[in-house]
């Protein structure tokens, strides 16, 4: 089960990433927009995800995905770290939220980050 440490390594590897601390918890941004956060406890993240997949994948999985009252009208879903079967996963996850977050200059420059199959 990946652990908070994880989410930071693995989101940090992800091109022109920084953390940075918003709202008291650790947040991560790919050219300085927000991709990833570490609420509370940090036995979850939020990560962007469009509305309409976000209620898909709550609905296909509600053990593993969410939506925090405060967060539904954005395109941001939750995300429980004991639920995904590996730091694959995690990485997958992440780096489809970082491509969602990405200015199209680094989109150009890794085409195939965050795509299934790519690295």
């Amino acid at each position: 089960m990946p652990e908070a440490e994880d989410v930071r390594r693995v989101a940090l590897s992800l091109p022109d990433t920084s953390e940075k601390i918003a709202w008291s918890m650790p947040t991560f941004r790919v050219a300085g927009k927000m991709f990833a956060t570490l609420p509370e406890d940090e036995t979850s993240i939020a990560v962007r995800c469009p509305k309409e997949e976000r209620d898909e994948l709550v609905l296909a999985e509600p053990g593993k995905f969410w939506t925090a009252d405060h967060e539904a009208q954005f395109a941001w879903v939750r995300v429980r770290l004991a639920a995904l079967e590996d730091e694959g996963e995690l990485r997958d996850i992440l780096a489809d939220s970082w491509r969602q977050a990405a200015p199209q200059r680094l989109l150009d420059a890794y085409p195939r980050l965050g795509l299934p199959g790519g690295s």
